[in-house]
């Protein structure tokens, strides 16, 4: 099981001596996410000073832009660190989409997700064979390459493409199509063990692929004290108030409870929503485990269930090395 850590609360600035810190502690994979920075900004310089260290996002709203212009990104990040680049996208919601990006919400999310995954590799099998791009489809038409615009053939043309899900839809396409499924950090053991990992294998059937054809990247809350506690119940209940997650709340029969958050939530009531997280819910969608123990309790909760573990805890030098070491030569012991 591969250990990770995630940049999103890094500054631009910082990202460097972050990323080299995280390979030095031994991590495995650093992601970055389109949540307060660019995420693809900060990867040039992981790239830049690290080795051996994976990277990626977790997750680019694939909706905010076009295929086109992602594939350039990826294409280049790849070239640039050896193949070590993983893409991460994600479809958010329709208020996002819509009102944060200005971009239009498409009829089917799925369908227009599932195009533009073709469409990258389209791209990118056009820029590495020189052959005609001629990919159609409902969403995207993309039909003009010549050599002015094509960066030509690279040492590692096969980027993996993570998507995340939380519905059986997207995880059934993750399995269809995808290298890998980000799973959300609002999530239990239940919910991906009997929804998310029989979705994904459905796609991946359907497909006709193999069974290891798709790498489960799992974020986890984990609460090793009273400040991340509360932290985890905020983030919990504010991820449980939204509609299109209701499913997770559903499979522990707390539909009453999803429904009062998201009264809380349509009153800007923020402050109020932790409270209604019990501590069975919170040991149900969060690791709790003394610090000393959280690698032994995480390898038992997510084995066989998880490729990858990143903590939904930020990374930064000089805080908390010892614990990162701890859980890091834990997790690989």
């Amino acid at each position: 099981m591969y250990i990770d850590a995630s940049l999103t609360a890094s500054p631009l600035r910082d990202i460097a001596s972050h990323a080299a810190a995280a390979e030095a502690l031994g991590f495995d994979a650093v992601w970055t996410s389109e949540t307060q920075h660019d995420p693809f900004l900060p990867l040039a310089l992981v790239a830049e000073h690290t080795r051996s260290l994976h990277f990626g996002t977790a997750v680019a709203i694939g909706f905010a832009r076009s295929p086109t212009v992602l594939a350039h990104t990826a294409w280049d990040l790849a070239d640039m660190s050896g193949g070590r680049f993983l893409l991460g996208l994600g479809t958010q919601v329709r208020a996002h989409v819509e009102r944060r990006f200005g971009m239009p919400w498409p009829a089917s999310p799925v369908g227009q997700l599932r195009e533009y995954i073709a469409a990258l590799r389209a791209v990118w099998a056009a820029w590495q064979s020189g052959e005609r791009l001629d990919q159609r489809g409902e969403y995207y038409k993309l039909t003009l390459m010549t050599p002015f615009f094509s960066p030509g053939a690279i040492d590692h043309p096969a980027v993996p493409i993570y998507i995340a899900g939380v519905n059986q839809a997207l995880c059934r396409l993750a399995g269809e199509a995808a290298d890998g499924l980000h799973v959300h950090p609002y999530h239990s053991v239940r919910y991906l063990r009997e929804v998310v990992r029989p979705a994904v294998d459905e796609g991946r059937r359907r497909a006709g692929r193999r069974e290891d054809a798709v790498a489960y990247a799992v974020s986890v809350f984990a609460v090793t004290d009273d400040a991340q506690a509360e932290f985890a119940r905020s983030q919990i209940a504010f991820y449980a108030s939204t509609p299109s997650y209701r499913a997770v709340m559903a499979a522990h029969g707390w539909e009453a409870i999803a429904d009062q958050l998201g009264a809380l939530a349509r009153r800007g009531a923020w402050g109020e929503m932790g409270t209604c997280i019990t501590d069975e819910m919170l040991q149900t969608f969060a690791v709790v485990a003394p610090g000393e123990a959280l690698a032994a309790v995480l390898r038992d909760r997510y084995q066989g269930l998880a490729d990858r573990l990143t903590l939904y805890l930020p990374f930064r030098p000089g805080e908390d090395d010892a614990f990162w070491r701890r859980l890091i030569e834990g997790l690989k012991s």
